[in-house]
């Protein structure tokens, strides 16, 4: 498709409290939302949706784009989109939600069942991350994913220990997520400790470009790892020796970062192939990525397994969406979608 013009709208995301990570703390999360156009607006809206520091793109590089793109048209033809991997997902979207906002022929799209979720507990002091965690656990989450790394360990640790003292392992998932807060050297013997606590996988021990360093920590974990920001970036022909090269227990794919779904097929094939479990979280995109990931990911098998998909209301100004979170799901009601004002939807 070769568009005329792009209508897009710049809408940052405003959290409704600081989000915080071991490598910094989010108040404002760029966003774009999109629509191609040829003769007319076509019924389809996508976002674009980065995380300054982890995206491939910044800012900067989307409002360039963009303008660019506005001038020229035939940009799109022309852009190598493996460099903008958002584009590439917002492409996708505003190709799927020609057809429907609920596009996936599948429980979940048609409202009979929900996507099972983990409750993530953002990165705090250990008695709000406390209080959190057992906000979840009684909002019907079996799942519940721990951001960790940036307070004392020996804290980290406690508040863990408490939750598996009053939760086994069959009761509650428990999953964390280190943001590479640990260096190669401490990184297994607290992958032990956790592993103790029948933890089921930690996210990113230690910081990623370490190739040898994270395949020699998968290689004797006593916990399964996560792969999680070595796929951000990575060439499409580069995938396989990236997993051949590290042999992870599970990856985690983010659309927006990966480049959309397309890509995120090709990671699944990959780790299938290699008998490398998998889940999809999303990137703090609003509740229209949200929507589109949901979608993708309930046409795939994904019983028994959470997904990381439990974001819709971290946001102050957030589109308005029939996605709504039950007793540890996402479901898709039949409320209305609420879409920018912009589109000609």
């Amino acid at each position: 498709m070769n568009p005329l013009y792009i209508a897009y709208d710049f809408h940052p995301l405003k959290f409704f409290k600081p989000a915080t990570t071991s490598r910094d703390t989010l108040t404002i999360k760029p966003t774009w939302f999109i629509q191609l156009a040829d003769e007319k607006p076509l019924p389809g809206v996508g976002e674009i949706s980065i995380i300054e520091g982890l995206s491939v793109e910044s800012e900067r590089d989307i409002h360039l784009l963009l303008s660019r793109w506005n001038q020229n048209p035939q940009l799109l033809s022309d852009l190598d989109l493996t460099q903008y991997p958002s584009v590439q997902f917002a492409l996708e979207m505003c190709a799927k939600h020609r057809q429907s906002m609920n596009w996936a022929n599948s429980d979940f799209a048609k409202g009979v069942s929900g996507i099972d979720i983990n409750g993530l507990v953002w990165m705090s002091d250990v008695p709000t991350m406390r209080k959190e965690a057992r906000e979840k656990i009684e909002a019907g989450f079996k799942c519940v994913k721990l951001k960790i790394g940036a307070q004392k360990w020996e804290d980290e640790l406690d508040l863990i220990s408490n939750l598996r003292k009053q939760f086994n392992e069959s009761d509650l998932m428990i999953r964390v997520d280190a943001n590479g807060a640990f260096s190669p050297d401490e990184a297994l013997g607290k992958l032990q400790q956790l592993a103790d606590l029948d933890i089921h996988s930690i996210e990113k021990p230690i910081a990623a470009g370490q190739i040898g360093e994270m395949h020699d920590l998968c290689s004797n974990t006593p916990l399964p790892i996560a792969l999680d920001e070595e796929l951000i970036g990575c060439h499409p022909n580069n995938r396989a020796n990236l997993l051949d090269e590290i042999k992870p227990q599970y990856i985690i794919l983010k659309p927006s970062l990966v480049g959309g779904l397309a890509a995120s097929d090709h990671w699944v094939s990959l780790a299938e192939e290699r008998s490398i479990g998998w889940w999809v979280t999303s990137a703090l995109e609003s509740n229209i990525g949200l929507n589109a990931i949901a979608q993708w990911v309930s046409t795939k098998n994904i019983e028994g397994s959470f997904q990381g998909l439990g974001t819709g209301k971290l946001y102050s100004n957030n589109i308005s969406s029939p996605l709504e979170v039950r007793e540890g799901q996402l479901h898709y009601t039949n409320k209305p979608w609420e879409l920018p004002n912009f589109l000609d939807i």
